[in-house]
């Protein structure tokens, strides 16, 4: 990632502070995406030029067959990484539309409708994307976020935990519930969670931002600005906590954020995470 650029989570968290309700710090959450080890799909590049040259070749495959399972679960990954979300969720009902019990292309189906702010369809489509006797980590993960957007941070909580018992330290997973915590007001914890997903070898300069995000809201300012050092500028760094110091003085829900919850549980669930 460029040094001179924002992790893409701590400039969306950046852009909602201002006016925004608390809840919009889950736009940051991951949706754990695991394509790249479904059979015949490949890796999406990070880099934004690099992301859109995919995606157009991603998109004349498709066009070549559309409704194609690997065609269109890689062009919707694209899209939505390019914050597409529409074109995301028709590419991907397309092929779901072909394949109803797909889990595969469900899942994909489920993140994209989440992305696209259709929460109650998203959490139907999610429910039949596994079953109990094959539960996916990045389904229950995604569950979790759209529990969260929908108020239910005890039932989000419960997906997360439920996805690290599958897969134990998924930087992914934790970012999201350090996230839950965070909107629970619960920082040390969200803390805790967060930065045992910034110390796993995939995590990634936006779970960093996170990390960062969190980190602030707490007070910690020149800890938030060391960690991001590790992907951005000097510069850069100390522009996105100032930034955020400077939101949290003036907006009333980012500081109502810095409260303890009452009867907040003192030990971060993550702890028992692996």
């Amino acid at each position: 990632m460029p040094r001179s650029r924002y992790s893409p989570c701590l400039a969306v968290a950046l852009r909602v502070l201002i006016g925004a309700d608390a809840a919009l710090l889950t736009g940051c959450q991951d949706f754990g995406d695991v394509t790249g080890s479904i059979s015949g799909s490949t890796a999406m590049p990070t880099d934004e030029a690099k992301l859109r040259a995919y995606a157009d070749d991603c998109g004349k495959r498709y066009d070549r067959n559309p409704g194609e399972k690997i065609a269109s679960i890689e062009y919707a990954r694209a899209l939505r990484a390019l914050t597409r979300y529409s074109e995301a969720v028709a590419v991907i009902q397309t092929a779901a539309i072909k394949a109803p019990k797909d889990f595969d292309v469900l899942g994909e189906y489920g993140k994209a409708l989440a992305d696209a702010g259709q929460l109650a369809q998203a959490k139907d489509v999610l429910t039949r994307a596994d079953t109990p006797d094959a539960p996916r980590w990045d389904v229950m993960s995604v569950q979790g976020t759209v529990a969260d957007r929908l108020g239910d941070h005890a039932s989000a909580m419960q997906f997360y935990r439920d996805a690290l018992k599958i897969s134990p330290g998924e930087p992914g997973v934790l970012t999201n519930m350090g996230l839950s915590l965070a909107l629970a007001k619960q920082l040390p914890e969200a803390e805790q969670a967060l930065r045992q997903a910034a110390q796993s070898p995939k995590a990634d300069a936006r779970m960093r931002g996170d990390l960062a995000l969190v980190l602030a809201l707490e007070g910690k300012f020149g800890e938030a600005e060391r960690v991001g050092l590790t992907d951005l500028s000097p510069e850069a760094a100390r522009a996105n906590v100032e930034a955020i110091r400077q939101m949290i003085a003036q907006n009333d829900s980012w500081r109502e954020l810095r409260k303890p919850a009452k009867g907040a549980n003192p030990k971060a669930p993550a702890a028992d995470a692996g």
